[in-house]
């Protein structure tokens, strides 16, 4: 199964959806979207797809595959829980928003497995669309603005990411655009034009990423979009921001302004763990509050980048399985709106009474995303932590060390307080869904699991992913 072959049939799948007459017809639609990327992870997995390319755009990569099956996992939880979420949603929205969410889904495919920098660009683009969509879901002001807000500067960051792949483009030969070609080309590319593009690079990539200095846009797009859209865009697009910036990453890791490029992602990673961890502490909603968390995880990954050595080996590791317990997160969130039809962080309370596993979920998921053991956030935070040692930068040990423990501080607070302070706000308990709430601790347990024990496969691919 060729990647063109994949883009084909799940276009084809989402314009079903689209035009859908029944719910059932979207869940049969959703049935075979998921077998289409059943179908491309046999091909990865089965039928030796995996380290070769595809055409002269894509390849399917370690980087690339490890991205695409954690999406695909997050993705497919998105799906299952949406159903629920939107039970009392008309049948337009109803099939336009899961349509959304499979064009997603594909342009993500698309960013994870493109060997081409344009080709990378051009998917990101598409990203910005559907999420747009999926962003005004609600159709209410508040959404609308978001949704503008969102496609504004979001189209903006990548006009000035395109600049900057123009001005990397001029170390190309006879127009290869590859990757590998790019690097190749790098090594004797003029710094002065190496380091504005990298700069309009990472400016124009930091609203997917969610850090300095687009991050905004992003808390807005989670706090407008439905909690289990929310699950996939502080993952599943996260990790194509992230990804996106790894591969100029390695382009330059061989070029006279590799040092200067780490020097700037340790300073964009701390600014990145700033922000996150002061506005944890002012923030009233708890879906802002997640994303400025996202924020604060993503500055640390950025950190490791900059670092280097070890440290992109933790800064990919963080990013892995930061995916799991976010996104669980996120998806128990969505049950907390059911119940109280509201995220006012002073409001709401007495959630252990109401739903006991819910509130069990989330106060794992506290431990595991504030890096206490057995997460495995743990593992990555305390590398890159000893490899700012090694490289005796004491400044920045001691400053991650304060930010760290703002955040540990302004998570437990927050959190704890929704399971244990007394409720103010109207109760709805009825509209508890426990299995939902079981359905999201399954990932969050499969995360301290890995925090304990890691598959062999899935070690390896980060190794590769980590060799620049």
């Amino acid at each position: 199964m060729t990647i063109y072959v994949y883009f084909l049939l799940c276009l084809l799948t989402a314009a079903a959806t689209f035009f859908a007459r029944s719910r059932r017809i979207v869940h049969a639609a959703g049935g075979v979207f998921y077998f289409v990327q059943a179908l491309l992870l046999a091909h990865l997995f089965l039928n030796g797809g995996y380290g070769t390319a595809c055409g002269s755009f894509f390849a399917f990569d370690a980087a690339g595959t490890l991205f695409f099956v954690l999406m695909i996992l997050v993705s497919g939880f998105v799906f299952a829980h949406s159903e629920s979420y939107l039970r009392n949603n008309s049948l337009p929205e109803y099939r336009l928003y899961f349509a959304l969410l499979m064009l997603l889904t594909t342009a993500l495919t698309g960013v994870y497995f493109a060997d081409n920098i344009a080709v990378t660009w051009i998917f990101l683009e598409g990203t910005t669309l559907c999420a747009a969509g999926l962003i005004y879901h609600r159709r209410t002001a508040q959404t609308l603005e978001a949704a503008w807000k969102y496609l504004f500067v979001c189209s903006t960051g990548i006009a000035m990411a395109y600049l900057g792949i123009l001005l990397l483009c001029t170390a190309a030969t006879r127009g290869a655009l590859s990757y590998e070609a790019l690097a190749a080309a790098a090594a004797e590319g003029n710094p002065l034009y190496l380091k504005t593009a990298f700069l309009l690079v990472l400016c124009g990539y930091s609203c997917k990423m969610e850090i300095f200095p687009l991050y905004t846009v992003g808390i807005d797009a989670n706090f407008a979009a439905p909690s289990p859209a929310s699950a996939l865009l502080s993952t599943g697009l996260v990790n194509a921001g992230f990804l996106a910036l790894l591969r100029v990453y390695a382009v330059l890791a061989g070029s006279p302004v590799f040092e200067w490029v780490r020097h700037v992602l340790v300073l964009v990673g701390v600014l990145s763990l700033m922000i996150g961890a002061l506005f944890l502490r002012r923030t009233n909603n708890y879906k802002r509050f997640l994303s400025y968390s996202t924020v604060e995880n993503m500055g640390i990954a950025a950190i490791g980048l900059g670092i280097g050595g070890a440290g992109v080996w933790a800064a990919v590791f963080h990013v892995v399985f930061h995916t799991f317990i976010k996104s669980s997160l996120f998806l128990q969130m969505a049950v907390v709106r059911q119940v109280y039809n509201g995220y006012r962080i002073n409001r709401l309370g007495d959630y252990m009474r109401i739903n006991r596993i819910g509130a069990v979920g989330i106060l794992v998921g506290t431990i595991a995303v504030l890096a206490f053991p057995p997460s495995p956030l743990f593992l990555s935070e305390l590398t890159i932590l000893r490899e700012t040692l090694a490289g005796d930068s004491w400044w920045l040990a001691i400053v991650l060390l304060v930010l760290l423990c703002i955040v540990i501080y302004s998570i437990c607070l927050r959190l704890l307080r929704l399971c244990y302070q007394p409720n103010q706000d109207e109760l709805h308990p009825s509209l508890a869904d426990r299995k939902l709430s079981w359905s999201a601790l399954a990932l969050l347990l499969a995360a301290l699991v890995a925090g304990i024990w890691q598959p062999p496969f899935l070690t390896t691919l980060i190794d590769r992913i980590a060799q620049l």
